[in-house]
């Protein structure tokens, strides 16, 4: 994609061209989203689900199935939203 020539989009209409920096600072915010959305998934979905597989510190006898079905759930949902988020940050930078 060439972000050079963007404009701004309020409200589904093209505004005024973007300038360079207001670009990089939007394609750095979508990209922090993106990084905690990979934080999520990373702490909240993929170590519990190691620590309860391996056992981790008697993590099986700590937290049952049902709880970590439920944080898994919450957690990626939180990952997915944070995710969708970014895209959306960057669907305002208009070709």
């Amino acid at each position: 994609m060439n972000f050079e020539s963007a404009t701004l989009v309020v409200d589904g209409k093209a505004g005024d061209p973007m300038k360079p920096s207001m670009i990089e600072q939007t394609k750095l915010l979508a990209n922090a989203l993106d990084r905690a959305s990979t934080a999520c998934f990373t702490v909240g979905i993929a170590t519990p689900v190691a620590g309860f597989l391996y056992n981790v510190g008697n993590f099986r006898a700590l937290s049952g199935p049902f709880e970590m079905i439920g944080g898994v759930l919450v957690w990626i949902l939180g990952a997915g939203g944070l995710h969708l988020a970014a895209r959306r940050v960057l669907k305002g930078l208009d070709q």
